[in-house]
């Protein structure tokens, strides 16, 4: 785990119904998720490029160790917030990566969220098959 004397930065990231609570430490580029690997967490590629993307916008690759827990939603959401999480850490570690990760739309908060289920219906827009007789 880390050292006490390491300088820790801490980020909040959120998206669809995930909540990912981020901190970031100097170290070898270690991310830690619910306590298991990011390889072990996540088992597509896809999502692994997506939670590394701060990094790679940042050139801060294998310079911060990561511990993150992330509660609900699917796999996804979930590293979607980590994303979110990580690049506000990085945002508060040094200012000056704010514009890069501006631009790359990581410190955006993503609005879209499921749409509530409406009285009538059988979902929030699917409606029960109409019969004229």
């Amino acid at each position: 785990m880390a050292k006490k004397e390491n300088i820790v930065y801490q980020g909040t990231g959120r998206r669809k119904s995930s909540i990912a609570r981020v901190r970031l430490f100097d170290g070898d580029g270690k991310i830690t998720v619910n306590g298991k690997d990011l390889n072990e967490y996540f088992g597509t590629e896809i999502l692994k490029v997506i939670v590394n993307q701060p990094f790679s916008v940042t050139n801060t690759v294998g310079k911060y160790d990561v511990i993150c827990k992330v509660e609900g939603g699917g796999f996804t959401g979930q590293a979607g917030a980590i994303r979110h999480g990580i690049a506000r850490a990085l945002n508060e570690a040094n200012p000056e990566f704010r514009p890069a990760l501006k631009q790359n739309g990581f410190l955006t908060r993503d609005p879209r969220m499921k749409e509530r289920k409406k009285y009538g219906l059988k979902k929030a827009r699917k409606a029960p098959q109409f019969s004229k007789r």
